[in-house]
């Protein structure tokens, strides 16, 4: 088929990059924005915006408003239809564990609690025995944030980059994943289809035409950030691991459970309640024992996750773990007392070599870690993925519109819309979000749907604009909806700003200098700025177009060859 290892490299890192190209975009970019989804969360959420708060006192603050929490009616509504019969009053539901977790880097803190229901499931396979409660709550007066708010970061851009919100039977997640591979495969190819791979790097001709220039910004975004590229691919398959192979759901599932009981046998943590009832002592007594064990092992810092299990037994516990925000390594160092009086039963020992590798791994993927310089280095890092596939899509096309033009074939135009959506359009659907945000009243009912509404409406719009304005392309010319959504775009981000601030009174002026307040502040520059950056690509495709039009027929193409050979 192939006359050469080489062009069987090139066809495959042609067409794997083409057909799953659009979900690595879309990795790509919102993992770029999830480095700071809590930031977003604050610009979306005004209510939140205050210097980071430690967790506060449980026995004095947090113990009366687990009183108050009950199952969300979401998980009520999704567990009632796996179990059978009636769950009963949920007010009556008796809770069997709770939680709260915050980082350096959140002013606000996230808890959560199981309540026991006696209903048993339909699947006998299933041991779904309870219903969740959560909330989100100001640490400083224990008040709960509104509810139907969305944390645009954290509970939309984030999860989007590696489960595109495609959560029946975990597609999405199964999605990136094949993209993943196809990712490292697409890597490999590329570095032996180049072999002067270090010239490449300091190669990039922008005065030449579309094509050449196009293909050398493939090159160097690629090899520039080849290591992060691969890294983040591999490492993100490594984390879902349990999703891809889930040994310990289907065949490994009664050796899991016999493991979990023997692993609580060995660590003194009971795997299942007494039946007795017991009270609950100090709290705050056993966070600070473990911050005091902590600084014994040249390690102080704070509680950044704190759990209680069988609450109101006797067998019940309390694990305390550190916010390991100085480590790139996710690590628990996790201390357990015993609920009832506060001994403690085990404090967690140094982890296996093995274990040491995932913990790095896991994260510096993750990036739970206080280095903002190593933070923007992976935003540069997630951009530069965007900008390698997107001049993947315009070579692409442009190596073959005149072709298919005379031809009269479809192919460049569905792939030049696809990129007009998965590039500006992507972007374009962002930005709608925070308008969006800014627009609807902070008490609506339902906001957070409406706002995801809107998100997924100009997306769509974006493509159907992208296929009815690109005929051009059928014409061997630049289809004009580029410039176009690249205009809309920086219309909408300097929107997205003036609303920020007629909303709040958060201007520039009073985030960074008057009050300083970097989290809004830094969202507000970066809005500018991709304004800036689209509406100076608007203006040289407008030249473009004008210059190139007369000569677009007869222009010659780069052959595979030269593709090559750079």
């Amino acid at each position: 088929m192939f006359q050469t290892f080489r062009q069987s490299m090139s066809w495959l890192h042609t067409w794997f990059g083409l057909t799953l190209g659009y979900v690595l975009m879309v990795c790509f970019f919102f993992g770029a924005l999830s480095v700071f989804d809590r930031e977003i969360d604050r610009w979306a959420l005004p209510d939140t915006r205050f210097p980071a708060q430690p967790a506060p006192s449980f026995d004095k603050v947090l113990k009366p408003i687990y009183a108050q929490l009950k199952p969300h009616p979401v998980d009520l509504a999704a567990t009632q239809a796996r179990v059978v019969g009636a769950i009963p009053d949920p007010n009556t539901l008796p809770m069997s564990s709770l939680y709260y977790y915050t980082t350096h880097r959140d002013p606000v803190l996230a808890i959560g609690a199981e309540f026991d229901i006696p209903n048993k499931p339909q699947d006998a396979s299933d041991e779904h025995q309870h219903v969740h409660g959560w909330a989100t709550l100001d640490p400083r007066t224990g008040s709960f944030l509104r509810e139907g708010q969305l944390k645009l970061g954290s509970e939309f851009f984030y999860p989007m980059h590696y489960s595109l919100h495609l959560n029946w039977m975990n597609l999405g997640y199964w999605v990136v994943g094949l993209a993943a591979l196809v990712m490292l495969a697409a890597l490999v190819s590329g570095v032996v289809i180049h072999k002067k791979i270090f010239r490449e790097f300091f190669t990039f001709r922008p005065w030449k035409r579309t094509q050449r220039s196009s293909l050398d910004l493939h090159n160097l975004s690629g090899v520039a950030g080849l290591p992060f590229h691969f890294f983040f691919a591999f490492t993100g398959l490594i984390i879902f691991a349990s999703i891809y192979l889930p040994l310990a759901e289907t065949l490994l599932k009664p050796l899991h459970k016999q493991h979990e009981v023997m692993e609580a046998a060995h660590t003194g943590l009971a795997h299942e309640p007494a039946g007795v009832a017991a009270p609950l002592a100090s709290v705050d007594a056993m966070v600070a024992e473990a911050k005091r064990r902590w600084a014994a092992r040249d390690m102080p810092g704070e509680v950044g996750y704190l759990y209680i299990n069988h609450l109101g037994d006797k067998n019940g516990y309390v694990s305390i773990f550190r916010a390991g925000n100085d480590q790139v390594a996710l690590v628990g160092q996790g201390v357990h007392f015993e609920a009832s009086s506060g001994r403690v039963i085990r404090e967690d020992p140094p982890p296996s070599a093995v274990m040491r590798v995932n913990e790095f791994l896991t994260g510096l993927h993750l990036q739970h870690f206080r280095h903002w310089l190593l933070r923007w280095l992976y935003v540069v890092g997630g951009l530069l993925g965007c900008v390698c596939i997107a001049t993947g899509f315009i070579f692409f096309v442009e190596k073959r519109k005149a072709q298919h033009a005379k031809r009269g074939s479809m192919g460049s135009r569905v792939v030049d819309a696809l990129a007009v959506a998965a590039v500006p359009g992507m972007v374009i659907a962002a930005v709608s979000m925070l308008v969006a945000n800014r627009l609807l009243p902070g008490d609506m009912a339902g906001k957070g749907e409406w706002e995801q509404n809107v998100f997924w409406a100009a997306w769509a719009l974006s493509f159907v604009h992208a296929a009815l304005r690109n005929r051009a392309v059928a014409q061997a010319h630049i289809s004009p909806a580029w410039r176009e959504q690249c205009l809309a775009l920086a219309a909408l981000a300097i929107a997205a700003v003036g609303l920020n601030w007629f909303s709040t009174g958060d201007h520039l002026f009073k985030t960074v200098f008057t009050h300083t307040y970097w989290p809004v502040a830094g969202l507000d520059l970066a809005l500018l700025a991709a304004a800036a950056i689209a509406g100076f690509a608007a203006r040289q495709l407008a030249g473009y177009a004008r210059r190139a039009a007369p000569a677009t027929a007869h222009a010659p193409t780069l052959s595979d060859a030269e593709v090559q050979h750079g």
